[in-house]
């Protein structure tokens, strides 16, 4: 029998996993994120599957990505640079790549 101790902290678990899911997709589309990019389809940027499909295994890919959300760069994706975005916090591209990883 599932002890109910467990399945509580399985639960809480859970809401925050989610929790921090939404916040994300929140915060990619307070940042203007979505303006260029979305979970499935091509737009402007590549989409969040695609990044998550080429970088989910690269170890580096956190701190490369979150320098070019704040700083900018190009040639990943083709000839269209992706613009620094200054009102993105190190701290919030960071939370921003960990979504997008988790995109698979």
């Amino acid at each position: 029998m599932v002890d109910l101790r467990q399945l509580a902290a399985a639960s809480f678990a859970a809401l925050l996993t989610s929790s921090a899911a939404f916040a994300s997709a929140e915060l990619a589309k307070s940042k203007n994120c979505v303006a260029c990019h979305s979970v499935e389809r091509k737009m402007i940027g590549p989409p969040y599957k695609a990044m998550a499909e080429r970088y989910g295994k690269d170890e580096s890919a956190i701190k490369v990505l979150s320098e070019k959300i704040v700083k900018g760069g190009g040639g990943s994706w083709g000839q269209l640079p992706m613009p620094p975005q200054p009102s993105v916090s190190p701290e919030e591209a960071e939370a921003l790549v960990k979504w997008i990883l988790s995109q698979q």
